[in-house]
C-alpha cells in the first residue's frame, strides 16, 4: 500500500467504515480491527502488514457496495 493510497483510505474512507460496523448488530471483530486501524494509523511512520492492508482495502470496497444513500454533509 502506498503512503498516499494509506492516507486517503485514513482520511477519507475510515471514519464512514468505523461508523459502518460499529453499528447496532455488527461483527465483533470488524469492529475491533477497525478500531486497531484508527489507533495504529496516528502513529508516524505507521505501515499495515499485506492481510491488513487487504482487509482495509475490502471493508471500505464494502462501503461503497452496500452505501444505496449518498453521505450528507449537513443534516
Amino acid at each position: 500500500m502506498t503512503e498516499r493510497e494509506l492516507d486517503e483510505i485514513l482520511t477519507l474512507y475510515w471514519p464512514r467504515v468505523l461508523r459502518r460496523v460499529m453499528a447496532p448488530g455488527g461483527d465483533q471483530w470488524a469492529r475491533g480491527f477497525a478500531r486497531s486501524i484508527a489507533r495504529q494509523g496516528k502513529r508516524a511512520g505507521w505501515k499495515p502488514s499485506q492481510k491488513q492492508a487487504w482487509m482495509m482495502r475490502r471493508m471500505v470496497q464494502e462501503l461503497f457496495e452496500t452505501n444505496d444513500e449518498p453521505e450528507l454533509i449537513e443534516r
